[in-house]
């Protein structure tokens, strides 16, 4: 099987301690630059060390998956013992989940930047191994600066290693400064990354994943804040490489469910998983790279021999249980059918009114997939989809559609696809508002709960009324008041995080974001 190994290893060239001989002023117990990178092993090594951050608490392993707010009109944190927090859009600047993912995600873009900095400090490394390695390093980078830009707007572009504490007076570049260079590093990637059928397995960045985030990174510069419109051709043409790569025949799995057992199992499907998040282990044994995704975001659980434990954390919200066709496939993966006895059976949901459908569970990451046993209480080896062909097909459809004004056959063809899969109806819409509005709505039926619903309400300007909806919805439901608790809190200054106040005391060069 192969895998990269997300151990952290110790390679921070910048760390340092007391010297180890009295009155000897050279420290013996760092890693220089100039004596490390010499081979393609230490290179691969250091590169290992950029992609762990994508499995990070803070980043795909916990907190970015239920307790930062993507899911939007989606899900809710489900706990009354919570009434702060991102979850609830009711936090400060101080908020530990919202520093800690602008954290990680700079710790994992000094990394790249010290690789990216020492790549060639030995000319005789294999050139090709090289070019490979400059790619993936600046592709991760770029897709870190890229969440952060979502999320915070402008922020510091640091494109060196941060050396000394002297570096850290920078101030923000603009959004469309983030979003170029964004763009630009993607583009150079994608002409050094290998093919993805090259590498057989998704857990590793490839030219069709290259592609697919460069599809999304065109249509959030097309949206708010943005509105740069000339984007959605670009977004079309990188949603079309991926579709008409014949060499790697990317294609829908014709199971919806098998997809996501797949994450679980940690199964390959290269047609239809272009990148993952992996993560593997029980916390039992010599290698172990867990997260905790279907115990934090899944089916609640308190049995650990038969499921294994799971808190449940997210429920789903009547507006996505009901925004499917009775005959769409998704619905009962998507949205728990059942839940958990504490002996391990199951028991069917019922369905008497709407406030019952409140109740349910995300679906798509269940514990009982899982092979790895016996099951930890709270880590799985579940791995987490950050681009699946299906997206592909919608973006790429959503992108025809704003580029023609009117759904293209291929438009109608790529959303179709998706749908036919789920065996729902099949559209023939011909009017751009209709199919734009068709398109919302299927990217929820069809990702929800892949980090990706927040960043859609808000690149596509409807964030803030699509959540007072929900709230109403869930009043007229009979819902209880915390259920909707997110949903009366959100305002305007929740289309970006703040600027974490540590980072502000730090870097005097920062201004906070409005409202905060």
């Amino acid at each position: 099987m192969k895998r990269i190994s997300l151990i952290i290893l110790v390679l921070m060239i910048l760390s340092g301690s007391s010297c180890t001989r009295f009155l000897d002023t050279t420290p013996t117990d760092r890693l220089s630059p100039q004596t490390y990178y010499q081979n393609e092993k230490q290179l691969t090594a250091s590169l290992i060390g950029v992609y762990d951050i994508l499995g990070a608490r803070n980043v795909y392993a916990r907190h970015y998956t239920c307790r930062l707010g993507m899911e939007a009109d989606e899900g809710f944190y489900n706990t009354d013992a919570v009434v702060t927090g991102p979850q609830v859009y009711n936090f400060s600047p101080s908020d530990t989940y919202v520093s800690g993912l602008w954290n990680e995600l700079y710790i994992g873009i000094n990394r790249a930047n010290s690789l990216l900095a020492n790549l060639n400090n030995n000319p005789q490394i294999d050139e090709a191994v090289r070019n490979r390695i400059k790619g993936e390093a600046l592709f991760l980078r770029a897709y870190f600066y890229f969440l952060l830009v979502q999320q915070f707007g402008g922020v510091p572009l640091i494109l060196a290693p941060t050396l000394t504490g002297d570096d850290v007076e920078i101030p923000r570049s603009s959004t469309k400064e983030v979003y170029e260079k964004v763009l630009e590093d993607m583009e150079e990637a994608e002409t050094l990354v290998v093919p993805i059928q090259t590498l057989g397995f998704g857990g590793r960045v490839s030219q069709s994943a290259v592609r697919g985030v460069l599809a999304r990174v065109c249509l959030y510069m097309a949206g708010y804040p943005l509105r740069d419109v000339t984007k959605y051709e670009k977004a079309a043409f990188w949603a079309k490489k991926v579709i008409d790569d014949a060499g790697a025949a990317h294609d829908l799995n014709i199971d919806y469910q098998q997809v996501f057992i797949n994450y679980a199992q940690d199964k390959y499907d290269i047609k239809e998983s272009i990148w993952e998040v992996e993560f593997w282990g029980n916390v039992s044994g010599a290698y172990d790279e867990t997260g905790q995704i279907g115990a934090w975001i899944g089916i609640t659980s308190t049995n650990t021999t038969i499921i294994g434990f799971a808190y449940g954390f997210l429920n789903t919200t009547a507006k996505l249980y009901k925004s499917y066709e009775t005959q769409d496939l998704r619905r009962d993966v998507a949205i728990a059918p059942y839940k958990y006895t504490a002996a391990g059976g199951k028991t069917n949901h019922t369905y008497t009114k709407d406030a019952d459908l409140y109740l349910r569970n995300v679906g798509k990451y269940r514990r009982e997939w899982e092979l790895v046993k016996p099951g930890s209480a709270n880590s799985t080896p579940t791995n987490f989809p950050l681009l699946r062909f299906s997206d592909v097909l919608l973006m790429y459809a959503e992108a025809e559609n704003e580029v023609h004004g009117a759904p293209t056959p291929a438009a109608l063809d790529a959303l179709n696809k998706v749908r036919a899969r789920a065996k729902a109806t099949l559209v023939n819409i011909t009017d751009k508002n209709e199919f734009f509005d068709q398109i919302v709505d299927e990217r929820s039926r069809e990702l929800c709960f892949e980090g990706l619903r927040k960043p859609d309400l808000i690149r596509w300007g409807i964030f803030i009324p699509v959540m007072k909806n929900v709230a109403a919805e869930m009043s007229q439901h009979g819902a209880t008041a915390f259920y909707a608790l997110a949903y009366k809190n959100v305002n305007e200054r929740h289309l970006l995080f703040p600027i974490p106040s540590k980072d502000l005391s730090l870097n005097t060069a920062l201004v906070q974001n409005p409202n905060w």
